[in-house]
């Protein structure tokens, strides 16, 4: 299996709380989005501020993407929602 993330901008989603980002399996785009709660629980975004997910995400994009990797991987390319509990306690960015 093929996991390439293009370096496309993450959009915030408000319907869901999420920021969404894209990844390429075996060439197919498939959705990937993590909560703005994790955001806020392990890479240091300031609570409901749409900026401050949007920085978080930036600043943690490959620990993201590498969690968003096993979960692609693990279940075949399916889309991917990664919530607070996929990421180990306390932040992983400073």
């Amino acid at each position: 299996m093929n996991i390439v993330f293009p370096a496309d901008a993450p959009a915030y989603r408000g319907s869901n709380l999420t920021v969404v980002f894209a990844a390429l399996v075996d060439g197919q785009q498939v959705p990937c989005a993590i909560s703005v709660e994790a955001l806020e629980d392990h890479f240091g975004a300031p609570p409901a501020d749409r900026e401050g997910w949007m920085r978080a995400f930036d600043a943690g994009r490959g620990r993201i993407e590498a969690v968003a990797r096993e979960h692609l991987e693990i279940s075949h390319g399916s889309p991917v929602l990664l919530k607070s509990g996929h990421f180990p306690p306390g932040n992983v960015v400073n």
